[in-house]
C-alpha cells in the first residue's frame, strides 16, 4: 500500500494517467482525470462497474466546476456550488463538456461540490474536478479506511491518499439540478 499524504504528488500521479484512492465526505472514493480514457476505463474495470452507468466528478472549489456553471441557468449554476447540509452531487446536462465513457448512457453528468479539505486539497493541486465514485468492487460496500481500500484493489491502483475520512454517514446523495428529484438518498 502506497501512502501519500502530498497532493500535489496524488496530482502528478493523476495527470500522469494513474488512478488514486482517497477520502472523501463519507467513504473512500477512486479518483482519476476523467479526460484520460484509459485511467477511467482502469477504474470501471476495478470495480466491475458497466460503462453505461456514468461516474460521479468532484470539485473541491465553485472554479472547478466553471464549465458546467456557464451552461446552466443561474439558480441551478447557484445550487451546483452552493453547501447543502448532506453532500449531494448534482446531475448536471451535459453534452459536451464530460466525455462519453464519463457520462455513460445519459446526456448528463453527476458533480460534487466538495467541502472535505483533503479532496479540495487534491482538486486544487490538479486544478480542476476528478472521478469520484465509490472505492469498493461492485456488489460489496464502500470502503472506509485505507485498510479496506487496500484489501479491494492492493496494488492494482497507484497510491492511497493518506488523510483522514470526512464525518458523513454515507456517499452523497445524487439530485437532479433542474427537478430536484432524487435519485440516491
Amino acid at each position: 500500500m502506497l501512502l501519500i499524504s502530498s497532493p500535489k504528488d496524488l496530482a502528478l500521479i493523476i495527470r500522469q494517467g494513474g488512478v488514486i484512492a482517497y477520502p472523501t465526505e463519507g467513504v473512500w472514493g477512486l479518483g482519476c482525470d476523467p479526460f484520460n480514457e484509459q485511467a477511467v476505463k482502469r477504474i470501471l474495470t476495478l470495480k466491475s462497474r458497466p460503462m453505461e452507468k456514468g461516474l460521479i466528478l468532484v470539485g473541491g472549489h465553485a472554479n472547478h466546476l466553471k464549465p458546467w456553471t456557464d451552461t446552466l441557468e443561474q439558480k441551478a449554476a447557484e445550487r451546483l456550488i452552493s453547501q447543502t447540509e448532506t453532500p449531494t452531487s448534482w446531475v448536471v446536462p451535459d453534452t459536451s463538456i464530460a466525455p462519453a465513457f464519463v457520462r455513460g448512457e445519459h446526456q448528463s453528468v453527476a458533480i460534487r461540490l466538495c467541502r472535505h479539505q483533503p479532496v479540495q486539497a487534491l482538486c486544487d493541486a490538479f486544478n480542476g474536478v476528478i472521478v469520484s465514485t465509490s472505492a469498493n468492487p461492485a456488489g460489496l460496500e464502500p470502503a472506509i479506511s485505507a485498510i479496506e481500500v487496500d484489501n479491494y484493489f492492493g496494488n492494482r491502483i497507484d497510491a492511497i491518499y493518506d488523510a483522514p475520512l470526512g464525518n458523513a454517514t454515507q456517499p452523497s446523495q445524487v439530485k437532479d439540478i433542474l427537478t430536484g428529484k432524487l435519485f440516491r438518498a
